[in-house]
């Protein structure tokens, strides 16, 4: 096979990969708080909780905010779930990545202070570092002085 040839085929191959992502589109019908969203495809409904953060619960401060910008990230766009599901949680939940308008849902609520990175279970350095750059910054939850980590609020807070 000629050069163009090959150069042609894996172009063909590219568009055809990018394609089954696409088809894997997805719509939010509820958002739960700052990391757990409801998505529907066909008939099917699932839970999906963002990996990479730790979202205040909705009853915590900052809490609302959190939901209220995953929930306008969302709210009539394309949405496309990595492949990536890696099992799920102790609440049955599948864990994964979310992606709204072409955008990492759980990065775009680190930089603006709506999220921990949950450093307990990743290692994302994109993340991570979204997260210090929140603090150096104040933005967000980061402009108080010590913001309650959602993982000690549930500690505080059983249901």
């Amino acid at each position: 096979m000629t050069l163009a040839g090959r150069f042609i085929l894996a172009c063909l191959l590219m568009l055809m990969s990018a394609k089954s992502h696409a088809d894997d589109a997805y719509a939010v019908t509820n958002v739960y708080d700052g990391d757990t969203v409801e998505l529907s495809h066909g008939n099917s409904r699932f839970k999906l909780r963002l990996t990479n953060i730790d979202a205040p619960e909705r009853n915590q401060a900052y809490g609302k905010k959190s939901r209220r910008a995953l929930t306008k990230l969302c709210k009539g766009s394309h949405i496309a779930v990595t492949a990536e599901i890696s099992g799920t949680d102790k609440y049955q939940r599948n864990l994964g990545k979310l992606y709204c308008n072409h955008t990492d849902a759980s990065l775009y609520l680190v930089e603006r202070g709506l999220a921990w990175h949950n450093a307990k279970y990743s290692n994302d350095p994109t993340t991570q570092q979204a997260e210090i750059v929140a603090r150096q910054n104040k933005v967000g939850l980061w402009k108080s002085r010590k913001p309650m980590p959602p993982w000690i609020w549930r500690q505080r807070h059983p249901h």
